[in-house]
């Protein structure tokens, strides 16, 4: 490891929006910290990708994140952190963690029966990768795996509460409700948008389990334990909290305006692929 400057900032990156779930947590778990946000919107969704290409766009986003002098790196993303996390912990010299390891850990400490539900996009639930996390802290434990393609453009689109995402996610939430499962991941940073009616159509009995808090504290402890965490004695320079993105940089500030605690003011468009 190279030596850092704690009081750089942290970088935050995801295929989209559904990333900003993530930097929401960051911002009320530690709050002192500075973030630099990319969202890859021009290459959206990441779900349908291959591997390789999603080994790619992350090799470059970092590259790009290192350019701001960032300390450490959050993939808010599962599709990367399934595919490309090991890849590029392996090359980088700052810690790079990703939103799998702490969501599973998470709902293997919730369950009671075993049975473990996780949605996702076809490329996280495909990889199989929370089902190894999982049974890797917990053998015996059950873990059903369900694709929902559909949610990420229904809240790319705003629709969190609308007939459409009821009836499709009632349809998604079918196929596990006839597994007993009794905790459900959240296995897509866009996810916890839909929480409200995930809750609804699965009951109390069902423990939702959010990644994106589980990574927040995950990252609030690595960066103690690493003599990383921000001080706060010393005045910050610049703006706390910086947004970039690969298009639709306009978009993207009304959609993070309408989730953050605080007023987006400007998100930069880049071309990554420069990077």
């Amino acid at each position: 490891m190279k030596q850092t400057d704690r009081n750089a900032p942290v970088g935050v990156f995801d295929s989209g929006v559904g990333g900003l779930t993530v930097a929401r947590e960051i911002m009320r778990q530690i709050p002192e910290e500075r973030i630099v946000y990319f969202g890859d919107t021009a290459r959206l969704p990441y779900g349908s990708k291959s591997k390789d290409t999603i080994v790619r766009y992350s090799r470059q986003i970092i590259r790009f994140l290192k350019t701001k002098d960032v300390k450490a790196i959050v993939i808010a993303c599962n599709t990367a952190s399934a595919y490309a996390l090991e890849t590029v912990q392996a090359e980088s010299d700052i810690p790079v963690i990703g939103v799998i390891n702490a969501g599973a850990r998470a709902a293997v400490q919730a369950t009671h029966n075993g049975r473990i539900g996780v949605i996702g996009t076809e490329g996280t639930v495909g990889s199989g990768v929370y089902t190894h996390a999982m049974k890797q802290l917990q053998p015996e434990i059950e873990v059903f795996g369900q694709p929902c393609p559909l949610f990420v453009p229904l809240v790319e689109e705003g629709l969190f509460h609308d007939f459409v995402t009821d009836e499709i996610a009632s349809r998604y939430l079918n196929v596990l409700k006839g597994k007993y499962i009794d905790t459900l991941v959240l296995g897509c940073t866009h996810y916890p948008l839909l929480r409200s009616t995930l809750r609804r159509l699965l009951g109390e009995d069902v423990t939702l389990v959010n990644p994106a808090y589980e990574t927040a504290i995950e990252l609030k402890e690595l960066l103690m334990t690493q003599g990383l965490n921000r001080d706060s004695a010393v005045p910050m320079e610049g703006e706390q909290y910086q947004f970039y993105v690969s298009d639709l940089a306009e978009k993207f500030t009304d959609f993070a305006t309408s989730i953050l605690p605080n007023e987006v003011r400007e998100t930069k468009k880049i071309d990554i692929e420069n990077y």
